[in-house]
């Protein structure tokens, strides 16, 4: 069952963006997987402003992507609604996403972006409402539930984004303080899903199709985002997928030869999308999450961190697929 943001059909899974992961290499790696919406890295509406060619590649797309929405961060309205046009006009994404809810200090301390912009709901309200004036496709939110725990107000802020016109929006139910430890508090996505009329994705501790099913049972939100759970693990898009569409898990588990067979066709998509020697880092990194749990990965990690060629990796990845065959014919 599709989802209605503004004038947008998007499915009820979501790959939340990730700077550094969610290029177009990675989406389509995910797409692949099952039907979802994509969001692509944030980009700095600054930079936007000012013409980074560096930011503007980021705003790279494919048709089969769609439906695609793009994150951009900043707090000014001004330069916000010059992004969101930018964003538009060049990439021409399904819907504008505003992030309002990373914790780094990079952005949430230097820039008093992202997650900063939760105590200032009245700065907030003016950047939603310039965005969504500036742009004829719909405009939402990603926010935290306040910034640490004596200072949650996810509701009453969700309440003005949806005042300033945001058509749907999305809580990682955790404090900016918290960052990205301890529980997420799934409570709080319920409260906001009970006060507003719009779609609301809930985000934070989905590690499996079992954790996106309760927390679409215990809050009742429409959809849920996935983020670090899907790197390394692309696969569980597939399995939330197949989920909501059949009631149940159709596929099996990934052997490990389809694993290592995705990694290489990662790399190929990053050469294709980028010069070798930015594929050959950001291969590296990803490839660190495919390994997780793999038996024998210690050593192979370390291989691959290592590595200085594309031969050296393919060299690796096919001697551990034959070190692995012939070990074990355990999930192969």
């Amino acid at each position: 069952m599709a989802i209605r943001i503004g004038s947008v059909e998007v499915p009820r899974v979501v790959l939340a963006p990730m700077a550094g992961y969610t290029n177009t290499s990675f989406r389509k790696i995910c797409r692949s997987m099952g039907e979802c919406l994509l969001v692509g890295e944030m980009v700095s509406s600054n930079a936007l402003e000012f013409g980074s060619k560096e930011t503007i590649d980021l705003l790279k797309m494919s048709e089969e992507e769609r439906p695609i929405a793009q994150q951009i961060f900043g707090r000014d309205p001004k330069s916000m609604a010059i992004a969101a046009k930018i964003v538009y006009e060049k990439m021409n994404p399904d819907i504008i996403d505003i992030n309002m809810g990373c914790p780094v200090p990079k952005i949430a301390i230097s820039s008093k972006s992202g997650s900063a912009l939760l105590k200032e709901p009245e700065l907030a309200y003016e950047i939603v409402k310039a965005v969504v004036d500036a742009v004829p496709i719909p405009v939402t939110v990603k926010m935290r539930i306040g910034w640490d725990k004596n200072s949650i107000n996810v509701v009453e802020f969700a309440k003005k984004m949806e005042s300033a016109g945001a058509s749907a929006i999305t809580v990682h139910a955790r404090t900016r303080s918290e960052f990205y430890s301890g529980e997420a508090h799934w409570e709080y996505i319920k409260q906001v899903k009970d006060a507003v009329s719009i779609p609301v994705f809930g985000n934070g501790d989905i590690r499996s199709v079992e954790d996106a099913i309760r927390m679409i049972n215990e809050t009742g939100c429409d959809g849920v985002a996935i983020g670090r759970a899907c790197l390394g693990n692309p696969w569980i898009i597939r399995d939330i997928d197949e989920y909501f569409k059949y009631g149940k898990v159709v596929s099996d588990e990934p052997t490990y030869k389809e694993r290592i067979d995705l990694m290489k066709y990662h790399f190929k998509l990053l050469k294709e999308d980028k010069n070798e020697k930015l594929a050959l880092l950001q291969i590296r990194s990803n490839i660190l999450f495919y390994l997780k749990g793999m038996p024998g990965s210690k050593e192979v990690k370390t291989l691959i961190c290592k590595c200085r060629s594309e031969d050296d990796i393919l060299s690796i990845l096919d001697n551990y697929l034959l070190e692995l065959e012939n070990t074990t014919s355990e999930n192969l």
